[in-house]
């Protein structure tokens, strides 16, 4: 188990668990503290960060008032005192977990409880349940006064939301959330714009044609909405799609050319770092927007490869300029990706057309 996965897994640690109780404690005098101590801490070193959302929701529920309307308003209670986001979302859970059959009450309570933990996990059952009626209340969020809650509005009901279950309604057509996103794509507040460009490229996995034709009528004229359009569209710009590339003003191509591409060195072994180093020059008088990415061709077994393109950068090349890049990455195996020995070519790509290509081979560590 890596560092950074037990990290994450002690956000909900003993710690965590004091904490939750002395918030119970201090909400209302119907807490069991030592009951909901001793469940909580049963088997969670066990439990991934998930899992142990879940874990101590179940806890909370049997250490609370049994009235699930008093539940609701010590939870409420509770939320203020928490010290940590991944705390309170093990609160939200609550609702999540026991309050499906009061729908309402438990959607408004969501909605209060997302500005201490994001209740972005806690709504995808009632998404599941009724997708009608949860998309509706979520739409009515969008005009809150708490960018919180207008957020939960988008992060919710994304399709491909991390960490989170799938929502079948959503699964099948990932567009329900359209009007909420609408309503959104000129937020004011960063946090919001986000989400919104996250949902937008969640559909893009599934639904790029449609992605593509949506925002081709919004107008970019407001900023706010442009930074959407170009994080939404950042799936479909990595691969060359031309639409995409269009939508953002880079798909005539560009006016440039290459003084140098080079990948070093030319060998390494995992934990190895590359550097990738690009000198352009403009051609053109004018200025001219840019999307430069790169794109390694991993070595698979059997003298296979697995393409995957990484940002270097987006900016304007002034008339006649030229621009200096560089990136370095460290070659190192993650739970998504393992390396193997062999070539692994490496393209230089420019508004989505490949213009150069170099490589460098990943060499076995002796006694593998």
């Amino acid at each position: 188990m890596s560092g950074e996965t037990l990290l994450l897994k002690n956000l909900l640690g003993p710690q965590a668990v004091a904490k939750i109780a002395d918030a119970g404690t201090a909400a209302t005098p119907h807490f069991d503290r030592p009951t909901f101590v001793r469940t909580a801490s049963e088997g969670l070193d066990a439990l991934s960060i998930m899992e142990r959302v879940r874990h101590i929701a179940d806890a909370l529920h049997g250490a609370l008032p049994g009235d699930y309307g008093a539940t609701l308003d010590a939870l409420r209670a509770m939320a203020p005192r928490l010290t940590h986001g991944f705390q309170a979302i093990a609160i939200t859970e609550v609702v999540a977990r026991h309050g499906l059959d009061d729908f309402d009450r438990s959607m408004a309570a969501l909605a209060d409880l997302t500005r201490f933990g994001s209740a972005e996990f806690a709504i995808r059952p009632f998404l599941t349940a009724d997708p009608d009626r949860a998309l509706a209340t979520m739409g009515r969020w969008t005009a809150s006064d708490d960018e919180h809650v207008r957020r939960l509005a988008s992060e919710g009901a994304r399709p491909r939301l991390p960490w989170a279950a799938r929502v079948p309604a959503l699964k099948a057509d990932p567009t329900r959330a359209a009007p909420i996103l609408e309503a959104l794509k000129a937020d004011p507040a960063p946090y919001v714009r986000k989400s919104v460009a996250n949902h937008l490229n969640d559909i893009a996995k599934d639904r790029p044609g449609w992605l593509v034709e949506r925002l081709a009528h919004w107008s970019q004229d407001d900023e706010r909405t442009a930074w959407i359009v170009r994080h939404a569209l950042r799936t479909l710009i990595k691969k060359g799609d031309p639409a995409a590339l269009a939508l953002i003003g880079v798909g005539h191509g560009a006016a440039v050319t290459l003084r140098r591409f080079a990948v070093e060195p030319a060998s390494v072994r995992l934990g190895d770092r590359i550097a990738i180093t690009v000198a352009l020059a403009s051609e053109s008088p004018d200025d001219q927007p840019l999307v430069v990415d790169y794109r390694i061709h991993y070595a698979r077994p059997g003298g296979k490869s697995a393409p995957k393109v990484f940002k270097l950068k987006s900016f304007t090349l002034a008339g006649h300029d030229t621009a200096a890049l560089s990136i370095s990455q460290t070659i190192r195996d993650f739970t998504t990706r393992r390396h193997h020995p062999g070539r692994h070519r490496v393209e230089l790509m420019v508004n989505g057309q490949a213009m150069a290509e170099a490589a460098f081979d990943i060499v076995a560590d002796d006694g593998a």
